[in-house]
């Protein structure tokens, strides 16, 4: 089976859309879409191609777990994607709001914290992840009157996709083929759409853009996790069969003044590394941040979809998906009523297993329950906002409230 190592590729590259098959749906004025596929490397490690809609372009990246995982700890765990594209998006339209507004802002900062949850027994069959609120503080130096730039927070919270999977309580659908063969689904709301191709057909042709056409030292690791034993959050602790934990993953990220966002997001619990990543939301240099929250909901998925596998020692031996994910937006920059509205995840699952049918389907569901993305789309969770604003602090909890 293919690594990282082996593939020998930058840990995220603009791809060249010639090679990349199951292009995005067509977009809309109103609509912005997102497809990913994604497949399974050796051990914990994944790949995926994400196309972004809004700007046609496709970007290959790659995920590792830490050592709580046994993984090799190569590139950035799942929820680091998504808090990526979660701290991105909300810089990225504090900055679109307050040029709307005729705000120039001079520095622009956040730091956030997610939290998961996760219970019970993998071999009873009724552990299930979940998400808690985010923490958010967002910094802004500008020279408007204070509330002016509470309004752009606001307006921010509201027309941010990230903030609309916390907010709104999803259906997800999916879809299933096992050994070559569609299956029926069951205990989850089936796909509308007709089953795609197998995207580990297509991997291999995926190709880099020019290097000129993107930047270098997109995602770095800038610290390592300690390999310790026998501690909460330690080597191996994420593979127990029985769980009772809680996740948190810590983000700092600010806008440049170049107009690209960076943060640096480090996994506490459990213990886990430090990434940096670099984005940009016209999607010319860097992934958009839409591209990250996607990867993070394929990626995470998956990751739940092979430690349940290797928990119950199913004879599980490749699995890749198709997710499409599609925001509708209503209103305009000026409106205070601008929302964005999350549409159901679609989700094809492709699993080659040694198992009858109903092995296939439990695997599937039990991806959908520990999935913690999932989770945080099934169930309503608005920010804890606070906003620290020419020095003055403003509590605005819960966000959009």
């Amino acid at each position: 089976m293919p690594s990282i190592q082996s593939i020998g590729q930058p840990l995220v590259f603009k791809a060249d859309p010639r090679s990349v098959a199951l292009k995005v749906p067509p977009q809309t004025d109103d609509e912005i879409v997102i497809r990913l596929q994604a497949r399974t490397l050796e051990g914990m490690q994944k790949e995926a191609v994400v196309h972004h809609g809004p700007s046609n372009t496709a970007w290959r990246m790659v995920s590792d777990e830490g050592p709580y995982l046994n993984g090799t700890d190569l590139a950035p765990f799942p929820l680091a994607f998504f808090s990526a594209g979660m701290a991105f998006s909300f810089l990225s339209e504090i900055a679109r709001h307050a040029k709307a507004h005729g705000v120039k802002i001079t520095a622009l900062s956040l730091v956030q914290d997610n939290f998961y949850t996760m219970e019970g027994s993998a071999l009873r069959g009724d552990m299930l992840g979940g998400a808690r609120p985010v923490e958010m503080m967002v910094r802004i130096a500008a020279s408007a009157p204070q509330e002016t730039l509470v309004k752009i927070v606001k307006l921010a919270e509201a027309s941010s996709p990230a903030q609309a999977y916390m907010r709104d309580v999803l259906q997800n659908t999916f879809a299933l083929c096992h050994n070559g063969r569609a299956v029926d689904v069951i205990a989850v709301s089936p796909s509308s759409t007709p089953l795609h191709d197998d995207p580990e057909l297509h991997f291999e042709a995926v190709t880099p853009c020019n290097q000129a056409e993107f930047l270098p030292h997109i995602i770095t690791k800038r610290k390592a996790a300690e390999v310790v034993h026998g501690v909460e959050g330690g080597a191996g602790s994420s593979l127990k069969s029985e769980q009772k934990r809680i996740l948190h993953v810590h983000g700092v990220a600010a806008r440049r003044g170049d107009g690209l966002n960076e943060v640096e997001i480090q996994l506490l619990k459990p213990l886990g590394s430090t990434f940096r990543f670099v984005g940009d939301e016209r999607g010319a240099s860097a992934p958009p941040s839409l591209a990250y929250l996607s990867a993070g909901v394929g990626f995470c998925y998956m990751t739940q979809l092979g430690r349940y596998a290797q928990i119950v020692k199913m004879g599980l031996k490749s699995y890749s998906i198709v997710l499409d994910n599609a925001f509708k937006l209503s209103g305009s920059a000026q409106d205070k009523n601008l929302r964005i509205e999350a549409k159901p995840v679609d989700t094809h699952l492709f699993v080659n297993l040694d198992g009858p049918d109903e092995s296939a389907r439990k695997l599937l569901k039990m991806g959908e329950r520990t999935c913690f993305l999932h989770a945080a789309m099934r169930t309503r969770n608005p920010t804890q906002l606070r906003a620290e604003i020419n020095e003055e602090l403003f509590e605005i909890s819960p966000a959009s409230g």
